[in-house]
């Protein structure tokens, strides 16, 4: 009886291990996964920014037509490229801490609830096993640097 009990209680520490060794796991990896979009997101802006840049006009004799019809040369794209540019690697950067912050929160899942930013306004979407999870998920976005709204579309899914 007391090698049974002692038996048990080994298997259930070693069980017990292996839940955490796995859920540590997928929590890193969903935070690896935050970061991997991130960074594809940066390389999709640095091509655009590319783009927009070789599509300026800076031959000598294109300044020197603008120069003489306008009496100024202004190259207006690169400002509002700059902007977009700043959005957007804005709105990465923020969409990545929230999903860094459900990642470690042990009661929300990274894998289930899907982050968008545009302009300071987050929408979360997916699955979440109790509506108090709802409530967490947009608690934690809100208190992200730069989110001026969140927006959830998230739906209670019931274990089974």
């Amino acid at each position: 009886m007391k090698n049974s009990f002692i038996a048990f209680l080994f298997g259930l520490i070693i069980g017990a291990g292996a839940f955490w060794y796995f859920t540590e796991g997928q929590k890193k990896e969903s935070v690896q996964r935050a970061q991997e979009q991130v960074a594809s997101g940066a390389e999709r802006m640095k091509e655009a920014i590319s783009e927009k840049v070789s599509d300026l006009s800076w031959r000598s004799e294109d300044i020197k037509e603008e120069l003489a019809r306008t009496g100024k040369v202004v190259r207006k794209k690169a400002q509002e490229v700059g902007a977009k540019v700043a959005d957007a690697t804005a709105n990465a950067r923020t969409s990545a801490a929230i999903k860094a912050k459900l990642a470690l929160d042990p009661d929300l899942s990274a894998l289930t609830i899907s982050v968008n930013t545009t302009d300071g306004v987050v929408t979360l979407s997916g699955t979440v096993s109790d509506y108090e999870h709802i409530g967490k998920a947009m608690r934690l976005a809100m208190e992200t640097e730069g989110v001026r709204e969140v927006i959830s579309t998230l739906q209670v899914k019931q274990s089974k």
